[in-house]
This record gives structure tokens, sequence and C-alpha cells, in this order.
């Protein structure tokens, strides 16, 4: 027997109503977890997205489930974001934009570090898998630079990374403005001159 038209587009109704759900409920849970950590109730994070608390179980058992499918979802876009800006920038000028996107990923990733650090199993594999996601992105930036002679080219990216990271985790420096001074600071080490001119 054929199925109709109708029959053949509410599959499709539904899977992208599922995608839209997911969505909603990983930058649901994005939000929260900045806001009050990994432990924040499943009902407020559903309420955010506009689901109910079954939707969500039906997707991420457990909350660890919940908890990392965010993160992963954090690091892709921001190796996306260093890929994207990579093709339309000057190697300083796209590091110095992807800094910022990352260090808006840190703030992000402060309200994981009670699960990331709790010595579950389930987040072991979570370290690796940012720094093997965004060092790639990275180093091409910086290997663009060193081609151009702009910046240097005795740094990698996974010390870069973690530099950054460190500097955004830091305590003492209290106020999102002192963190974007001192990232300046940092990259200004990095660049040697300005695109197209030569090093001496």
């Amino acid at each position: 027997m054929m199925s109709t038209p109708a029959q053949d587009s509410a599959p499709r109704r539904k899977r992208a109503d599922a995608v839209r759900n997911t969505e909603s409920v990983l930058e649901a849970a994005k939000a929260a977890f900045a806001e009050s950590g990994v432990d924040a109730p499943m009902r407020d994070i559903a309420a955010r997205a506009g689901v109910g608390v079954g939707t969500i179980y039906r997707n991420y058992p457990l909350r660890s489930d919940l908890i990392i499918a965010v993160f992963r979802r954090e690091v892709d876009a921001t190796a996306a974001e260093a890929g994207r800006l990579a093709g339309e920038y000057p190697p300083p000028e796209a590091l110095r934009r992807w800094t910022a996107r990352f260090a808006g990923f840190v703030a992000t990733k402060r309200g994981f570090a009670s699960a990331l650090h709790s010595g579950d199993p389930a987040y072991q594999s979570l370290p690796k898998y940012f720094v093997g996601t965004l060092a790639p992105k990275v180093q091409s930036i910086l290997d663009a630079g060193a081609r151009d002679s702009s910046i240097r080219d005795d740094v990698r990216a996974e010390e870069l990374i973690h530099a950054l990271s460190r500097l955004a985790q830091d305590r003492s420096v209290d106020t999102g403005e002192q963190t974007t001074r001192m990232t300046d600071v940092l990259l200004d080490g990095l660049f040697l001159c300005a695109p197209g001119e030569s090093r001496n």
C-alpha cells in the first residue's frame, strides 16, 4: 500500500520537532549550568527549553549524558568558530577574535567544574576531547601566521589553549575587563608584525 504525502510528511515533522527540542534542551542546559552549575534542577532546564522533563530524560537518561552533550556541543561550536574566522581574517585578527569566543566558552565551562573534577569515569574522556577538537583548528591559524611571519612559530596550539584556559579561570583576575586586557598582553607576545610584512 502506497503512503500518502501526508503520511510521508508526518515522520519528517516529528524528526524536525525532535531536532528543535534537542537544540532547545542543550541551549537551556548550557545557560542553567553557567548560572547554577551542573546540579541545576531538570525542571528548570525543561521550563527554559519549553519541553517536559520527560523529554529530557528520554534523550538523556542520566544527568551525565546531558552534561557531556552540552560540553561537546560547546567545544564543537568553539572549534568551528576558529575555522570560520581563519577563512575570513588574517591570522592575528582571526586568533584575537577566536580568543574572545574561547573566553565565553571557558566562562560556561566553569559550570562544569564540579563534574569534570568529580572523578566520575563518565567524564574522563572530556579533557582529551576538549584539546583534541580545538587544537587542530587553532594550530591552523598559528601555522598560517608562521607562514606569513605575523605570528611566532615556536608556540603550539595545545600550549596556547592551556594558557588561555588558566588565564580565564584565574580568580585573581576578577573582572571580564581584566581578563580581556591580560589576554591581549598574551597575544601581543605572539604577534610579530602585520600580515605581508617581513620579519627582521
